[in-house]
């Protein structure tokens, strides 16, 4: 089953695993996923996600290579501009709430998971659970 994104956004029934991984992978580098959030505001060429993210136009265009191939943003051309945006904006909101999900977390650790964790590994290798 294969998904065409070009016609209609993204909905999670219509992700199968395999294509859920092929997305999250995508979306977990750092400068893929700043180029993302500076898309989910709006239709944007190369030259404008360049100056926004302050990356050189290759690495931009490699990272919007591998966002277009995950079907996570989608092209249209105007002239001889070539203008990205998600496939889904509902995305931004989705990674928005894995954000404060996130912080939340680690909000819970006070602000320091490390000690957290050695507590917890202290008390463990004592008999204390």
């Amino acid at each position: 089953m294969s998904i065409r994104l070009y016609e209609q956004p993204l909905t999670c029934a219509d992700l199968s695993m395999e294509n859920l991984v092929k997305i999250l992978k995508s979306l977990a580098e750092l400068n893929r996923l700043r180029i993302v959030m500076v898309i989910g505001k709006g239709s944007l060429s190369v030259t404008e996600i360049i100056h926004a993210t302050d990356l050189p136009q290759t690495l931009v265009s490699f990272h919007l290579r591998t966002l277009r191939n995950s079907q996570i943003v989608r092209t249209e051309r105007n002239g001889p501009f070539i203008y990205y945006r998600l496939s889904s904006p509902d995305l931004i909101d989705v990674l928005s709430h894995l954000s404060q999900q996130t912080n939340t977390a680690i909000g819970a650790l006070d602000g320091k998971p490390d000690d957290q964790f050695k507590k917890g590994r202290l008390k463990q290798a004592k008999g204390e659970t």
